[in-house]
């Protein structure tokens, strides 16, 4: 059965017709969802996109983490359900306490847009399951706040728990720890700031980002 994703749409992001493109290439469904809906109808697995969410005029995903969608996706993610966050879309599930840390300005205050070595750090999670830890991808980064930062506790915790799922090989941002992508505990939750859309057809310069979303549409 094909896998449909859901690819939640707000005022303000511009990269949700990308990912769409993107898992329809590798065999999935793609299916836009409105931020101000209440349910997700019958996806299997979701995507906050990247962009600016409300413009980030508050702070980068503080607002978008209030839409009425946000109590859905919430609670699909309490189920067991995929939830994936790139970008903007990482920034808004830390937000939503469903990732822990912050998103914060880049290193030297610059917006970077360029490619990215990433490693894979952990198998554990959605997104990388169908990969090999150590693995090396080339996959575009386009933020100015990606600069992932956290406590000395939450940073051990998510060491000790197996849930830095990618790292930067040359850190463009400051992140702590070279951090590129955390999951929840379970796996199911991926936040990450590279994005895999932009990295899915040859045309793109990489097609790494295409091993990442085959398996958030792989299943069990």
């Amino acid at each position: 059965m094909t896998a449909k994703v859901g690819v939640v749409v707000f005022p303000g992001s511009n990269c949700e017709h990308d990912v769409v493109e993107a898992v329809d290439a590798i065999g999935g469904t793609g299916e836009l969802l409105w931020h101000k809906d209440c349910h997700l109808g019958d996806v299997d697995a979701v995507v906050l996109p990247g962009g600016f969410a409300h413009g980030d005029y508050l702070r980068t995903g503080a607002m978008a983490r209030f839409s009425p969608i946000m109590a859905a996706v919430a609670c699909f993610a309490r189920d067991g359900g995929p939830v994936v966050g790139i970008c903007n879309g990482f920034q808004i599930l830390t937000e939503a306490q469903m990732l822990p840390g912050a998103l914060y300005k880049n290193q030297g205050l610059r917006f970077l847009c360029q490619p990215t070595m990433l490693e894979v750090e952990s198998t554990s999670s959605v997104l990388t399951r169908e990969l090999v830890r150590g693995d090396q991808l080339n996959i575009p980064i386009n933020h100015f706040e990606g600069n992932y930062i956290c406590s000395d506790k939450t940073l051990a915790e998510l060491r000790d728990n197996n849930r830095i799922v990618l790292t930067y090989m040359d850190n463009p941002n400051g992140a702590t720890a070279d951090i590129a992508g955390i999951c929840s505990e379970g796996g199911n939750v991926v936040g990450l700031m590279p994005h895999p859309e932009r990295a899915a057809h040859p045309l793109l310069g990489s097609t790494d980002g295409a091993l990442l979303l085959k398996g958030l549409i792989s299943g069990d």
